[in-house]
């Protein structure tokens, strides 16, 4: 799934509330950004059909679901994700689902993605939640799970790109979402990287929404976003 070109690389997070805002922002991005995110907020605004009219026009699309559920309710959603064309599919990254999406997508181009923990949790979060890992050993023990299990890639926080690269190799993508330019505000993320040592790092696709999308002037803040993963 890694594009040879750096814009393909770069993931934009359509994390807007309507599909008027979310069709503005492809407008205004369009000849700098060749991907965007749909998640949940946009994804019951009508952004389903968004991701269907994008990928049907050869934009890639990753659709930001994070599903988890019976292995055959799992299944059963990945076939139709499959049909609508998009890119990449996120569940979150336990054993069972990750092997029933995997069948299911079998023969499709869909690139299923496991969710490793968000960035958006740290520590305390992960003790609160009943974790006995600590967010980067868990993230590790899902990578060796996501790759035992055939998924195409992992999603993980940069910080941890580089040792998840060391464990599913070259060829499975790792995408990395709590990206931030050096100097803006990281909002509710806990675990941030720059979008050049992402790059280095060894991820092959980086999430970016609020520094794009909030932004003035979303062009120019993309398109310094693509000069510094180049400089990565």
């Amino acid at each position: 799934m890694t594009g040879n070109l750096t814009r393909d690389r770069l993931i934009v997070g359509l994390d807007v509330p309507t599909l008027a805002e979310a069709r503005k922002v492809v407008e205004e991005l369009d000849g700098v950004v060749s991907f965007y995110k749909i998640g949940y907020q946009l994804a019951f605004a009508g952004g389903l059909d968004l991701a269907r009219e994008l990928a049907a026009g050869g934009t890639n699309v990753f659709l930001d679901m994070k599903l988890l559920d019976i292995d055959n309710t799992v299944a059963k959603g990945v076939e139709n994700v499959a049909r609508m064309g998009v890119s990449m599919l996120t569940l979150h990254a336990y054993p069972k689902a990750m092997r029933a999406a995997v069948e299911a997508a079998r023969g499709t181009g869909l690139c299923l993605l496991g969710v490793t923990v968000l960035t958006s949790m740290d520590e305390a979060d992960m003790i609160e939640a009943g974790y006995e890992y600590d967010p980067h050993t868990l993230v590790l023990r899902r990578a060796e799970q996501a790759l035992a299990a055939g998924m195409g890639g992992v999603v993980c926080s940069a910080g941890e790109a580089a040792a998840v690269r060391k464990i599913v190799g070259p060829g499975l993508a790792v995408v990395t979402p709590g990206i931030r330019p050096a100097g803006s505000d990281h909002g509710d993320q806990k675990r941030v990287v720059t979008p050049r040592d992402a790059i280095r790092a060894g991820a092959s696709h980086l999430v970016v929404a609020r520094p794009i999308v909030a932004s003035v002037d979303r062009r120019a803040a993309a398109r310094a976003i693509l000069e510094e993963m180049d400089r990565g």
